[in-house]
């Protein structure tokens, strides 16, 4: 390839995080900018971090250090975030200084609308045909226009899935910041490549394997 890949190339029109995008575009965020000094200015626009962290409760993604990787390797956050990578500590104090009493009824808010348009609904989630009780992962956001959903029952779940995001904005918060990952020297991935393919010559192939 002799230019890097156009990330808008890549989404469907169609795609859910599309539709997140548009929504939140039009969304009256001037009581957030309002916690904001004049003096400087934020490294991450508000509305980016917005719209990172409601795609984000939207894929069941709550952790923001999961976001953070999410910003680095997924290509959906990738584009609904203009290619920013906040850290987690970055996203944690948005959500817990700038967004302290209104993320919830803004998510609410998306969640409904997109209900209500048929985009989307909320399942149970079992697993192993056992259902996951206690946690707000028993609940999964499920695209598609061939689901129906009640509006009493996605405000009853919503507020199981708030209580979850709270446990983890709390536990987050209270952790001491991890280190970013040194590089790895040269010298040391050709350590790890010879110390592989020694490991390799000293295994003694069946001779079944051979003729095959």
């Amino acid at each position: 390839m002799l230019f890097p890949p156009n990330l808008d190339d890549m989404i469907p029109s169609t795609h859910p995080v599309r539709i997140v995008d548009r929504v939140l575009d039009k969304v009256d965020i001037s009581s957030i900018l309002a916690t904001y000094s004049r003096l400087g200015c934020s490294s991450y626009h508000p509305r980016i971090l917005l719209k990172t962290l409601i795609y984000a409760y939207l894929k069941n993604i709550y952790s923001s250090r999961q976001i953070e990787d999410a910003l680095k390797e997924n290509i959906h956050f990738m584009w609904i975030s203009g290619m920013s990578k906040p850290d987690h500590n970055t996203i944690n104090r948005f959500r817990g200084q700038r967004l302290d009493g209104n993320l919830k009824e803004i998510f609410a808010s998306v969640v409904e609308i997109l209900a209500r348009e048929g985009y989307l609904s909320i399942k149970e989630v079992y697993i192993d045909g056992t259902k996951v009780e206690a946690n707000a992962n028993r609940y999964s956001f499920v695209w598609g226009k061939a689901i129906a959903t009640q509006k009493k029952k996605i405000k009853q779940q919503l507020e199981q899935i708030w209580a979850h995001v709270q446990t983890v904005y709390k536990e987050e918060k209270d952790l001491a910041p991890t280190p970013d990952f040194e590089e790895i020297s040269s010298a040391k991935v050709e350590e790890a490549i010879n110390q592989i393919n020694r490991a390799l010559k000293s295994k003694e192939i069946d001779k079944e394997v051979k003729k095959n």
